[in-house]
């Protein structure tokens, strides 16, 4: 029996060669993994003295050869194939071990080009794990050192099994297909430039970053997957150090990724509470623990079982009264010791700690799902030109009203449309979201202010089709409103305005969020 052994992650390679040997194997290898087993002593035979012909090309060509996937592409109930191999003096190979040189890697070398990137794209080895993954029923492949131990025991017993082949195959495909999906992304321009289209085919790679501890219910199994991607991003909840608490569910991710989001809507000091991926308290303020207090205050009820992120690290009298409340996760960028202390305690709370975002960037794509299909549109980052921004009323509103307009509009494009959000001195007061009219919307975000509405300030994802929603709003004491404007009864919302005495400021810019 014969194994190739060609691979980037030599993650116990040498033991599992070695394990192959006492089985009575015969090894091959290429390169760095042929230099890995020798220095540890095994016996290997380079992949040159296989082919007959050294590497060539600079190392472009080495795998690449009939003695190799001759030998791998054989199948053995095929009596023809195994005469060719007799007849050209070929020696079946058994058992490939290949994994990739991680593209990602070189590519964010800083200043590499794209001559230098290119040279770095792995031809023979995935040619050599399809290769293999094809002919399963004759040949064992294996991309993930994970799997070793399990090969080795199925070998020293009764054999791979025709099941566990196919796995292995299964997942030697999507390493190979994760690979070309990274290098077809590198290659395509850039989704910023304004003349960039969509390609015809496109595929997104990822890697299983944790098993979850369940799904949207806790009959649906669930895992997260890391992205593989060739453009450079802010380290996401994916990447948070989970220092406490239970295991965490498909649900917990959606929400700590929107609360992470919006509590860097300020470089104050800031507090999101987010409940089924909508922030139902935000609020920035000197002091962490005060702009906890008013996040909370948002929507006490709501914040129950919600997700909290903080964009400071936690104090311990911040940590006290998150303690206070019955909260499913906390994310922040640190924990001071006593903070930590206060906040493991509870066996039910997940304390992540992810490092502060470089960038508000969260990838060019938004991507979903829909039977049978991929949605894929540009990010919305919600960086809006102000320069476009304009009074429409006969009042403008105060430096005050400003400051939370703007506050309000960040946070708005954060919320599922139809939505409204009332802020009142840099904290939210009141949502309303997800309705299918935007007067029923307004409703709601009143309703749940109730006094704090008044002296507060509106912002609307998207433009008011009727007056009703502005009259509605001016009932419970709202006194400025940003939107996109747009409405075909644009004149006659702006006069409900001025009537009401309300200032309005027009962005010209759409934020829904289905």
């Amino acid at each position: 029996m014969r194994a190739l052994l060609s691979v980037y992650d030599k993650s116990g390679v040498t033991s599992f060669g070695q394990g192959l040997i006492d089985l009575g194997w015969d090894l091959i290898s290429t390169g760095g993994t042929f230099q890995t087993l020798t220095d540890a002593g095994l016996p290997v035979t380079n992949v040159a003295d296989v082919t007959g012909f050294p590497e060539m090309l600079d190392e472009r060509v080495k795998t690449l050869h009939p003695a190799i996937h001759g030998g791998i592409l054989a199948r053995r109930d095929v009596l023809d194939h195994l005469e060719q191999l007799d007849a050209l003096d070929l020696i079946p190979i058994d058992l490939v071990v290949g994994n990739l040189y991680p593209f990602a890697d070189t590519i964010r070398f800083p200043g590499i080009s794209l001559e230098d990137a290119t040279e770095q794209i792995d031809i023979g080895g995935p040619a050599m794990i399809r290769a293999a993954a094809k002919n399963f029923g004759g040949v064992i492949v294996i991309t993930d050192p994970a799997d070793f131990d399990t090969v080795i025991a199925m070998l020293a017993s009764s054999g791979v099994s025709p099941t566990y082949r196919k796995s292995l195959a299964a997942k030697a495909f999507a390493h190979v297909s994760a690979y070309d999906a990274l290098v077809a992304e590198y290659l395509t321009d850039d989704p910023g430039d304004t003349s960039f289209t969509f390609p015809r085919e496109v595929t997104f790679g990822g890697r299983l970053a944790q098993p979850l501890r369940y799904g949207e219910n806790p009959h649906q199994r669930s895992a997260a997957y890391r992205r593989l991607t060739a453009l450079p991003q802010s380290a996401g909840v994916l990447d948070a150090a989970q220092l406490g608490g239970k295991d965490l569910s498909f649900n917990n991710l959606v929400d700590a990724d929107a609360a992470w989001q919006a509590a860097w809507l300020s470089p104050r000091p800031t507090v999101a509470i987010v409940k089924h991926a909508i922030p139902c308290g935000l609020a920035s303020r000197d002091e962490l623990q005060n702009a906890f207090a008013l996040a909370v205050e948002g929507d006490p009820v709501s914040a129950f079982g919600g997700v909290v992120a903080l964009n400071r690290p936690v104090d311990a009298a911040t940590a006290q009264r998150i303690g206070d409340t019955y909260f499913e996760v906390v994310i922040a960028p640190d924990f001071e010791p006593d903070a930590l202390n206060i906040l493991t305690t509870k066996p039910n709370l997940r304390v992540l700690r992810l490092q502060a975002p470089t960038s508000n960037d969260h990838g060019p794509w938004d991507i979903r799902l829909v039977a049978g299909g991929i949605l894929v549109q540009d990010s919305d980052p919600g960086r809006d030109d102000r320069a476009t921004w304009s009074v429409v009323t006969s009042r403008q509103p105060t430096p005050d009203e400003l400051a939370d307009l703007t506050y309000a509009w960040s946070a708005v494009r954060l919320v599922k449309s139809n939505a409204i959000v009332l802020v009142r001195d840099e904290a939210i007061v009141g949502i309303g979201s997800g309705q299918p009219n935007r007067v029923e919307s307004v409703g709601i975000a009143t309703r749940r202010a109730g006094d704090r509405a008044t002296e507060s300030v509106l912002a609307s994802d998207a433009f008011f089709p009727f007056p009703d929603g502005i009259e509605r709003a001016a009932d419970a004491g709202v006194r400025a409103v940003i939107q996109p404007g747009g409405s075909m009864r644009d004149k006659r919302v702006i006069a409900a305005a001025d009537a009401a005495d309300i200032a309005m400021v027009i962005t010209g810019t759409r934020h829904f969020r289905h």
